[in-house]
């Protein structure tokens, strides 16, 4: 597996005004997701009905900023993220959010580099 980036956030205060400068600076689609917390899925390249991507890119999401210290992160793939959590702290990192399931998504979890720069990891499920 390649651990590249597969996902990304923006947090925005004002969803709607964000939204809309997205859309219109990029022309990507962004649509309110079906779930029990505001989220926003940013499509920046076409996915089929199963949500697969049809060409390379990434895709994203924008949620309501909660906190001023949030900032963009971005998501890298990883086979398992028990193990790649134990890395991160072995050499040098701080884990800044457990790994927690994303239902029908897989596993996501939080952490910092030696110098504080915010990532995540995602844990696919198995296909």
């Amino acid at each position: 597996m390649d651990h590249t980036i597969v996902h990304f956030e923006i947090p925005a205060k004002d969803v709607e005004k964000v939204r809309a400068f997205y859309e219109k600076v990029f022309g990507w689609t962004i649509t309110q997701a079906d779930s029990p917390i505001e989220y926003w899925i940013i499509q920046t390249v076409p996915m089929d009905q199963n949500g697969k991507l049809l060409r390379g890119g990434v895709n994203g999401g924008i949620y309501r900023r909660m906190d001023p210290e949030n900032k963009t992160i971005n998501y890298y793939s990883v086979e398992s993220i028990n193990d790649f959590l134990d890395k991160i702290v072995k050499l040098g990192g701080k884990v800044t959010q457990p790994k927690q399931e994303v239902p029908e998504v897989g596993w996501i979890a939080a952490a910092e580099d030696p110098e504080g720069n915010a990532f995540a990891l995602l844990e696919p499920l198995k296909p």
